[in-house]
């Protein structure tokens, strides 16, 4: 009889407790989902930011070519050769990092797959495509600031973009330090399985 009634208990609180887990899981998902359709949502409104900068810029290149002072045309087409090579540098830090990321986000999917606990590696993952997203931000920023004009820019913009450069700067070396502990964190779940399996294999 008390056997009978342990089950009887016992059985519904395993159904609890795995429900639970399903719904936790659904949760994480859901919440995946729905920070990945914003980051979509910023990338798009980013990337018509940037292409309005850039034929705002093709257009003071033009505007270059109407000058008849071939010294003060050369002295705003360096000028604006120069704003341009400032931001690709960080373009193309942000890219190397995006790429690294999506390798991370495939490593971490084929590991949750086969049972692994990847919940730390993926905070982590959300946590550098979060601050590259705010780097990618303050590059428009910076982006639509340099191409409203053609004259050198005033003392309060060179500090506006001197904040933005070093906003941009800190928030990529978080972004890279996150994916560095975001692989770390990987490799640890990874062995901390292949022990539990050990463990367990000893034990039969």
């Amino acid at each position: 009889m008390a056997l009978v009634i342990l089950f009887s208990v016992g059985a519904p609180l395993v159904r609890a407790e795995d429900e639970e887990g399903d719904n936790r899981e659904q949760l994480r998902t859901e919440m995946r989902e729905r920070r990945e359709a914003l980051r979509e949502e910023m990338k798009l409104r980013l990337e018509t930011t940037r292409e309005e900068a850039k034929q705002k810029m093709e257009a003071l290149r033009e505007k270059i070519k109407e000058g008849r002072d071939e010294a003060k045309a050369k002295v705003q087409e360096l000028r604006i050769i120069g704003r341009e090579k400032a931001l690709e540098r960080f373009d193309k830090a942000i890219e190397r990092m995006e790429a690294l990321a999506e390798k991370i986000g495939a490593k971490l999917v084929k590991l949750e797959e086969k049972g692994i606990d990847t919940t730390g590696a993926e905070a982590l993952l959300e946590t550098a495509k979060d601050k590259l997203a705010d780097a990618k931000s303050k590059v428009t920023e910076m982006n639509s600031l340099l191409s409203t004009s053609l004259d050198q820019l005033t003392l309060e913009n060179k500090t506006q973009l001197r904040t933005w450069a070093q906003e941009t700067r800190t928030l990529l070396v978080e972004a890279h330090r996150a994916l560095i502990d975001a692989i770390k964190s990987l490799k640890d779940a990874v062995k901390a399985q292949i022990d539990a399996d050990n463990d367990e294999s000893e034990n039969d």
